[in-house]
């Protein structure tokens, strides 16, 4: 998973794999650590909507799943605060 942070939106892409374990149910997780603290993205495909707590934002997909996984879509957008963009980023290798 990569993950940009901009103004009030963050932006995550997935590779297939990923996509892939959110359709079984699985949740996706990255994290960035350094001494005493540290960034946490959750995508959860049974929750619904975005929250933080403490240095991690989870990122609900229930409902949104078929459209990122099954849909000619290349990703969802979800409302925030902040607004969260969910992007497949499939390279050459999984054409």
């Amino acid at each position: 998973m990569k993950v940009r942070f901009v103004a009030g939106r963050i932006r995550v892409r997935l590779d297939d794999l990923e996509v892939a374990a959110l359709a079984l149910g699985d949740t996706v997780t990255v994290r960035v650590e350094w001494p005493g603290g540290g960034w946490t993205v959750v995508l959860d495909p049974a929750m619904t909507g975005v929250s933080g707590e403490s240095g991690t934002l989870t990122v609900g997909l229930h409902g949104r799943l078929p459209d990122l996984v099954d849909g000619g879509e290349q990703g969802v957008e979800l409302p925030g605060p902040p607004r969260v963009s969910v992007e497949k980023d499939y390279g050459p290798q999984h054409t």
